[in-house]
């Protein structure tokens, strides 16, 4: 009989937000100071400083998941924001320039944003039935990361890791109320 020794694993869901020493920022911290970086990108740019492109913002560094532009833009209307769809695609793409923002093709059609200012480096499982995306954090991806950029003389900038699998919803309950249906 062959004994196993197993690993303690050292990871985390990645949900907390740090500033550049460590501190964990409140969401209020957080989004007082992603409207400073942002009104400086568009000072910058010589773009307009709109009060829809703060409220897209604001209502983005106020979630806590992965969102599509329509759910976003279909929240914001039910919040009574007069915002057109044609600004927040537009605020998006700004947002992803200043890199306040990510832009995600998890294998479907439509892309997929989520918050990045003081967000962990992390990394994605996607669901392939319900389209559920959980975020992780290995340390051990990093040390790869270095381990690979000194032994092939590159200087890796970041990096983007998804795995794609099936989630236990529907495996344990033989139901998932987020199975995508063709």
């Amino acid at each position: 009989m062959a004994l196993f020794r197993f690993q303690r694993q050292s990871f985390f869901l990645a949900h907390d937000f740090l500033d550049n020493f460590g501190y964990c920022m409140t969401t209020e911290e957080q989004i007082k100071m992603v409207k400073k970086i942002f009104e400086a990108y568009l000072e910058n740019k010589n773009l307009r400083k709109t009060s829809e492109r703060f409220a897209i913002l604001e209502e983005i560094y106020s979630r806590s998941d992965h969102f599509d532009v329509e759910t976003l833009y279909v929240q914001m209307k039910n919040k009574k924001y007069r915002v057109s769809r044609a600004t927040v695609y537009n605020t998006l793409e700004l947002l992803v320039s200043c890199d306040l923002v990510t832009k995600h093709q998890f294998g479907k059609n439509m892309a997929q944003f989520e918050k990045s200012y003081g967000y962990k480096q992390h990394d994605h499982i996607i669901c392939l039935d319900c389209g559920k995306v959980v975020e992780f954090c290995d340390p051990r991806i990093q040390q790869i990361q270095t381990m690979m950029g000194e032994l092939l003389k590159f200087e890796i900038k970041h990096h983007s890791l998804n795995l794609y699998g099936a989630c236990n919803r529907l495996h344990q309950g033989g139901i998932c109320e987020n199975k995508v249906t063709n």
